[in-house]
């Protein structure tokens, strides 16, 4: 059994997700709807404090200016509004500060939570909600999978991910024979 990370194909399921990390902690919510927006890495998602997603005037960003932490390269990422609104609601209901980290520990002041609770988070809902495969990084597969299906855009979907092959990216959001042979079938002449 291929152990790898794997997307969530199926938008339900994304809801059953949702639902269930809202119903247990607001901030495990929010990382997962970041990182399904965004497309980040959870090394990067976790690092955000408030001050990321503000102006000097306090409003809000509409996009979010980084750089990546695994390969040091600088991205721009559009920050949509359903994200946006759920950002300005959760900085609000939990009082937090330009400084705060976006999404905090219970462990220290004012320190991010660690990658390991991030996989222990999502560890979580593989096993509640019985799902295969399921990790830190399937919701970031889940994006460029959605993304691929909806538009067929392979170049810029490489390009979100810095990858230099078609077939790395393919492989990558599970593009799998099973999806090549349903094009098959649903093409005819």
């Amino acid at each position: 059994m291929n152990k790898r990370t794997q997307p969530i194909k199926n938008r339900k399921k994304i809801n059953e997700i949702f639902a269930y990390l809202r119903g247990k902690n607001e901030r495990d919510y929010m990382i997962a709807k970041m990182q399904l927006n965004t497309a980040l890495r959870i090394s990067d998602v976790l690092k955000f404090k408030v001050s990321d997603f503000l102006l000097e005037d306090g409003k809000f960003r509409k996009s979010l200016d980084l750089e990546e932490k695994k390969t040091k390269k600088k991205k721009l990422i559009a920050i949509n509004d359903p994200l946006l609104t759920s950002i300005k609601q959760y900085i609000a209901s939990n009082n937090l500060k330009p400084d705060d980290y976006l999404f905090r520990s219970r462990k220290g002041i004012n320190q991010p939570i660690t990658t390991t609770q991030a996989h222990r988070i999502f560890q979580d809902v593989a096993q509640a909600l019985h799902i295969e495969n399921f990790g830190t990084h399937s919701l970031r597969k889940t994006w460029g999978y959605f993304c691929y299906t909806e538009t067929k855009n392979i170049a810029l979907i490489m390009e979100v991910y810095n990858h230099t092959s078609e077939k790395v990216t393919l492989r990558y959001i599970g593009i799998t024979q099973r999806d090549i042979d349903k094009m098959y079938y649903n093409i005819q002449f």
